[in-house]
């Protein structure tokens, strides 16, 4: 997910899993207030953007939905809740799925108008980073400190579980001695001791997942089983996006952008001529465009990066194309501009 972001929330191969039943905080849930009608919520912090095939869906913060035919006229969307939303996905035109602080997971079943709460768990003091459903039914949700949350039902239940086989050798080892001394402090140890993930990608019956301090893994199995990366670099990635040339490219904190002809097996650093953090990468028919901080647009064609400067130095966190027109979910609110 993105830099900007997560100075928000902190302040600038067979796996072994613990599965525990998501229990929602009824009482706080009790309590929640809805996203108040703004008239200027277009102009509001957005940290996502997607087409539906319907609607174009933002989201942000305060709670905030947007909801677009097309891409220029904005309608605010009825949302139970207050927080700062991070991520949002859709399996179809109808059926789509947000994410924020509190560990809370929105859903919508009429193109994203309205959204009910399918979970929401304050008291855990994490937020969900990103969120991703292979079918109507199957979906997880990934966030701070290793949160990785599982349906199988399309979000009527949501499971946690901690990804055993994630850890470096030496945590896992700590934590198998931990257990066996001490119970309870093991069970306080797992909630911090994986890293962020940040983003998950779905391609070609392939997960991949990708966090903070290089940390990049994959399924093949719909997320039942991982394979962790060996690092090729130690600071946060954001997004990875799989071409249309096949080639994966991923990127991240400070302009680090890389790619791998070979299914990550080794990658190539690309030069990008900016320290701006990526935030996005848009696949396109001939390549991809990196949205980042300072107002950077990066596109990326043939193995060769050509940036551009906006000129109001703003972060574009996420991107679609909408006739012609790139849409952007930035931290002044939604911004546009012509595709070149």
């Amino acid at each position: 997910m993105k830099f900007f972001i997560n100075c928000l929330l902190f302040t600038c191969i067979v796996f072994f899993t613990n599965k525990l039943q998501a229990a929602v905080n009824t009482k706080a849930l009790s309590s929640l207030i809805p996203a108040v009608m703004a008239p200027k919520a277009q102009n509001s912090l957005l940290t996502d953007i997607t087409d539906n095939g319907q609607y174009k869906i933002a989201v942000g913060k305060r709670g905030i939905i947007l909801h677009s035919k097309d891409g220029i006229q904005w309608q605010q969307s009825n949302v139970p809740v207050q927080i700062l939303l991070t991520a949002v996905f859709f399996i179809d035109q109808n059926n789509g799925w947000v994410v924020g602080h509190d560990a809370t997971i929105l859903n919508s079943k009429d193109g994203g108008i309205n959204w009910h709460v399918q979970n929401y768990q304050p008291e855990l003091d994490k937020p969900f980073l990103d969120i991703l459903f292979t079918d109507k039914l199957n979906g997880v949700a990934i966030g701070a400190y290793g949160l990785f949350y599982r349906t199988l039902d399309g979000g009527k239940n949501w499971n946690s579980e901690f990804l055993s086989s994630l850890l470096f050798k030496e945590d896992a080892d700590y934590l198998a001695e931990l257990k066996a001394e001490d119970h309870a402090s093991y069970e306080i140890e797992t909630q911090s001791i994986l890293p962020h993930f940040n983003q998950i990608h779905f391609s070609k019956k392939q997960i991949i997942m990708v966090g903070e301090q290089g940390f990049v893994a994959t399924s093949i199995d719909e997320g039942k089983t991982w394979l962790r990366m060996t690092e090729f670099y130690l600071g946060s990635f954001f997004d990875i996006e799989i071409l249309n040339d096949g080639n994966w490219l991923i990127a991240g904190l400070r302009g680090n952008a890389f790619v791998s002809n070979n299914n990550g097996k080794s990658w190539n650093k690309l030069k990008t001529n900016t320290q701006a953090t990526i935030n996005h990468i848009l696949k396109t028919p001939t390549g991809a465009i990196l949205s980042a901080n300072n107002g950077v647009l990066l596109t990326y064609n043939s193995g060769i990066i050509k940036k551009e400067q906006q000129s109001d130095g703003k972060a574009n966190l996420a991107t679609v194309i909408s006739n012609n027109q790139l849409i952007f979910a930035s931290e002044v609110g939604i911004k546009s501009q012509e595709l070149n």
